[in-house]
């Protein structure tokens, strides 16, 4: 690479490949030096990619993940706009220090940290965080051993954007800046508008807009004018410098686990880089993920317990228990989430008599909105049968419990068309997990949730804590004065039980139990492999904790459960079981 490019560590530059311009990224130098080399020819843009720091993170997810470094590299910024870049050249991100928008505490601000266990700490992590070097990565001398770089926040429900604000303001005091993550952007979460009106212009959206706008934002972050800088999950690579804050809300949201190459979750990438930062990570979430809890991170709770009464009972037919029926009789303002769609599910064909099923697909047929479709391939209902089609419906979803419950309440009842609160003047929402967000404090006079037993028969390793998370996050709305009534068969269910105590840790350590008796502990690192033959001969003789192989049409299929300590080396076969074509395809951390 000649010198008088001007390029440096990030930069992208251009080379003919094979008669074809090909476009790559400068790691740096190395003594690992071909016999043949080609020369790199052009700059292609005057600003880098990432810095030394950056850099270091970015290998972390490609080891972590198993994904090549370039794949990894290519989801850590938004595509490049060439008219968006300035016009001169730019060698390198600003400096540690660089000028800012700081200046004092937010107008206004209420203190609540003090009701909280555990807030000392964390406010004298973020507040002597030791920050970056002259290269981007954290003093080891200062970073010591001693100190914690991560926490687990466990907000009371009112309180959760005034603790955000809280921890932010401690880091922008300290002269650093701070990333807040949060797992959805639609609708504007209430955390992101009190940071916004706490710090003003010093905070920027990180979040959808067209490929311009995107570009047009990552480079006024990476030129340091922007204190605050808040995004969703691609966010965690924002060019932020003098990280002191890696703030993640809701930080047990499956929205922040990546879905494509490099498969990578938030929750660990955002602790590697306040790591590597020289900052603190905070993982709030009203429950955390059992992976969280596995970590033994020091923890911040309320001193008290914050939490609405909840109510178990019976349910009754269609989910009509008398205890519910009565309460939404004197209820102003309340919340019914109903996990399932529709207006009920066909279960007979009125033509043949035959269990209903799809004509087309075979899958199950569900009536909403006056027509019966399947649920898995969208086709008009047809039974699989004899083509009938009439069915006998199960009454039972969402449309229905709008139905009965406009009948008995004495304020409108709707569906939520999007999420929101219901009307200040008196309204029921009926909504499913789609609808609860980060709505802000709601004050509801009653929570309803119905079809609890639905938690324990949906599939996946982790259902139960889903549904856990989603029920937390909606009977909090309950709070202040409010309190939740809950449907469920089994009052004793553990889940149903830390939904009443309002304190997830004995869930989530029988959760743990679980998971390792089914053979993937939550400390270990899941990876689907997927190759030809002779690939679960290949597997003999790693370290694996779990191995499950099947084999469709000429592929082999294995789910693996790693150790992480041993991933590194695990990584380096993939690699290599790749290069020789009997590994085609890992994912990491598949949905079990």
């Amino acid at each position: 690479m000649p010198a008088t490019l001007g390029a440096g560590l990030g930069s992208v530059v251009g080379v003919r490949f094979h008669g074809r311009r090909t476009r790559g990224w400068v790691l740096g130098p190395t003594g690992d030096v071909p016999s043949r080399l080609l020369p790199v020819d052009r700059l292609v843009s005057p600003v880098p990619v990432f810095d030394p720091g950056m850099l270091e993170v970015l290998r972390w997810v490609a080891e972590r993940y198993v994904a090549p470094l370039a794949t990894v590299i290519g989801r850590a910024s938004p595509p490049r706009v060439a008219s968006e870049d300035p016009a001169e050249h730019r060698a390198a991100w600003p400096a540690p220090g660089s000028p800012s928008l700081r200046h004092s505490s937010p107008h206004g601000a209420s203190s609540v940290l003090p009701g909280y266990r555990g807030a000392g700490a964390l406010l004298r992590a973020i507040r002597d965080a030791p920050g970056s070097g002259p290269g981007g990565l954290s003093d080891p001398v200062a970073d010591g051993a001693d100190r914690p770089t991560s926490f687990t926040l466990r907000p009371a429900p009112e309180d959760e954007a005034a603790v955000c604000v809280e921890a932010v303001a401690a880091c922008l005091q300290a002269g650093r800046r701070a990333l807040v993550l949060v797992p959805e952007a639609d609708p504007v979460p209430a955390t992101v508008t009190a940071l916004e009106g706490a710090f003003g212009d010093r905070v920027v959206r990180f979040v959808g807009g067209d490929q311009r706008a995107r570009y047009r934002t990552w480079l006024a972050i990476g030129s340091g004018r922007f204190d605050v800088v808040v995004a969703t999950r691609p966010g965690v690579f924002a060019p932020l410098h003098d990280l002191g804050l890696v703030y993640v809300a809701r930080a047990s949201h499956p929205a922040l686990r990546e879905d494509r190459a490099p498969y990578y979750h938030v929750r660990e990438v955002a602790q590697t880089l306040a790591r590597v930062r020289g900052g603190v990570c905070v993982l709030a979430a009203a429950c955390q993920s059992a992976e969280t809890s596995a970590l033994g991170l020091p923890a911040v709770t309320p001193s008290g317990r914050r939490w609405p009464a909840v109510e178990v009972v019976r349910p009754g037919a269609e989910g009509r228990a008398p205890r519910l029926l009565q309460a939404l009789r004197t209820a102003n303002r309340a919340f019914m989430y109903s996990p399932l769609p529709g207006y009920g599910v066909a279960r007979v064909c009125r033509t043949c008599g035959r269990p209903a099923s799809c004509a087309t697909c075979g899958g199950t047929l569900r009536q909403a909105s006056g027509e019966i479709r399947c649920v898995v391939c969208a086709a008009p209902g047809r039974c699989a049968t004899c083509g009938g089609t009439t069915f006998g419906v199960v009454r039972g979803g969402s449309e229905r419990v709008e139905e009965w419950a406009a009948q008995v309440a004495s304020v409108p009842v709707r569906r939520a068309a999007r999420p929101r609160l219901p009307d200040a003047s008196g309204e029921i929402l009926v909504g499913g997990p789609a609808d609860v967000r980060d709505l802000g404090t709601a004050d509801l006079d009653l929570v309803a949730v119905l079809d609890a037993d639905l938690a324990a028969r949906r599939p996946g390793m982790n259902a139960a804590e889903r549904a856990l998370t989603v029920w937390m996050e909606a009977v909090g709305w309950a709070r202040p004065s409010g309190r939740a009534i809950v449907q469920a068969s089994d009052p004793s269910d553990p889940a149903v039980q830390a939904l009443v105590r309002g304190n997830p840790d004995r869930f989530l350590e029988r959760e743990r139990r679980r998971r390792e008796e089914a053979g993937f502990p939550v400390d270990a690192a899941v990876f689907r492999v997927i190759g030809v033959e002779g690939l679960e001969a290949a597997l003999e003789d790693l370290p694996l904790h779990t191995k499950l192989i099947s084999t469709l049409g000429e592929r082999t299929v294995c789910l693996l459960a790693v150790a992480t300590r041993h991933v590194p080396a695990f990584g380096r076969t993939m690699r290599a079981l790749a290069a020789s074509g009997v590994v085609t395809r890992v994912e990491a951390e598949p949905h079990l």
